[in-house]
C-alpha cells in the first residue's frame, strides 16, 4: 500500500475527551452535572449497542445519562408525552431519540417535540435552520466529528472541492453546509451526489475531499477517485462472511484499493463512528454550560 495518512477517530476522540475534562470539572464545581436522556424504542440490536456505548462513555467521564427504553409498539402520543416530560426535567441538558424509529412513529414529529435547546443531536428544524444560516446552536454529531478530524490533522478544506455522497439530514446535507461556511477550516466548494445523480464518478473524480455517507458497502472504488484525495468514510456496514463472528464491518469505500491512491483516509471501524459519540458528549457539555452561564449560544443571537 502506498504511503497514506490514517485519520484515526480514536486518536481525535481521546483528544476531545481530554480537552473537555476541565470544562466538565468546572460545571461539577458549580453543582451541575451535564445530563443526557436517551430514548430507545424497540429492540434494534445495533441501536442497543450504540446506546450502551454512549452510556459507558458518559459514566467514564463522570456525566449523567439515563436511557428510557420503550416497547416497539408504543403509541406516538406516549413517546411525545415522555419527551415533553424530559423537556421540563432539569436533570437533563440534552435529549436524544435513537433512530431509526418504528414505522408507525413519525420521526419528524418526534424530533420537533424536543426542546431545541436540548436537541444535542442538532436535528430539530430550528437547529437545522440555524446551521444553514451559519449561526449553529448544536451541530449534528457525525458532521461535527468529520470537521474535527480534518481540523486535528490540519487538512484545511478552504478552496478545495468537497464531494459528498449522500443527502441525509443526519450527515450529507449538514456536512455540506459546514464545509461551505465562510470560516476557518471550511470555505470549500461543495457538491452533493445522491441516488438521482446520473454519473457519480464524474464528480467523485474531481473531489479533493470525498465524504461517503450512503450506507452501501464498498461503493466507492479506486477508479472513481483521483490521486491524493482525502477520504472520509462514514459508512459502517455488516458484510456476512466465514469468520468467527460471521461478518466483517466495512465502510462505503473500498478501503484497500482506494487507500493506494488517497493521501489520507478514515478507517472503518475506528474512524468517524467513534467521533459521533465524542461530539454528543461535547454538545451535552455545551448545553449545560449555556444553562450555567445564563448567556447565549450562537443560535440565540
Amino acid at each position: 500500500m502506498a504511503e497514506v495518512l490514517i485519520l484515526s477517530g480514536k486518536t481525535v476522540s481521546q483528544h476531545v475527551y481530554h480537552s473537555l475534562q476541565p470544562r466538565i470539572d468546572s460545571l461539577t464545581r458549580s453543582g451541575v452535572i451535564p445530563g443526557l436522556a436517551v430514548v430507545l424504542v424497540g429492540d434494534n440490536p445495533a441501536s442497543q449497542i450504540y446506546v450502551n456505548s454512549k452510556a459507558k462513555r458518559f459514566d467514564k467521564l463522570g456525566l449523567f445519562s439515563e436511557t428510557f427504553k420503550l416497547p416497539e409498539n408504543i403509541p406516538e402520543n406516549d413517546i411525545l408525552s415522555l419527551i415533553n416530560d424530559l423537556n421540563n426535567d432539569n436533570r437533563f441538558h440534552g435529549i436524544l431519540v435513537q433512530m431509526p424509529l418504528p414505522e408507525h412513529l413519525n420521526e419528524s414529529t418526534v424530533i420537533r417535540t424536543i426542546n431545541p435547546e436540548k436537541d444535542v443531536d442538532g436535528f430539530h428544524p430550528e437547529n437545522m435552520g440555524l446551521l444553514a444560516s451559519g449561526i449553529p446552536r448544536f451541530i449534528p454529531c457525525t458532521p461535527k466529528g468529520i470537521m474535527r478530524i480534518l481540523e486535528y490533522y490540519q487538512i484545511d478544506p478552504s478552496g478545495k472541492h468537497v464531494v459528498v455522497i449522500g443527502r441525509s439530514n443526519i450527515v450529507g446535507r449538514p456536512v455540506s453546509i459546514l464545509m461551505s461556511l465562510k470560516q476557518e477550516f471550511s470555505n470549500a466548494t461543495t457538491t452533493i451526489c445522491h441516488s438521482g445523480t446520473s454519473d457519480i464518478s464524474y464528480f467523485t473524480r474531481q473531489a479533493d475531499i470525498l465524504i461517503a455517507a450512503m450506507g452501501v458497502p464498498e461503493f466507492v472504488k479506486a477508479h472513481q477517485v483521483k490521486k491524493g484525495v482525502v477520504i472520509i468514510d462514514v459508512g459502517i456496514n455488516r458484510v456476512e462472511d466465514d469468520s468467527k463472528k460471521g461478518y466483517t464491518l466495512v465502510g462505503d469505500v473500498d478501503f484497500i484499493n482506494v487507500a493506494e491512491k488517497a493521501s489520507a483516509i478514515t478507517p472503518v471501524p475506528g474512524g468517524v463512528g467513534v467521533m459521533t459519540i465524542a461530539m454528543l458528549v461535547e454538545n451535552t457539555v455545551e448545553a449545560a454550560e449555556h444553562l450555567v452561564s445564563g448567556g447565549v449560544v450562537a443560535g440565540d443571537l
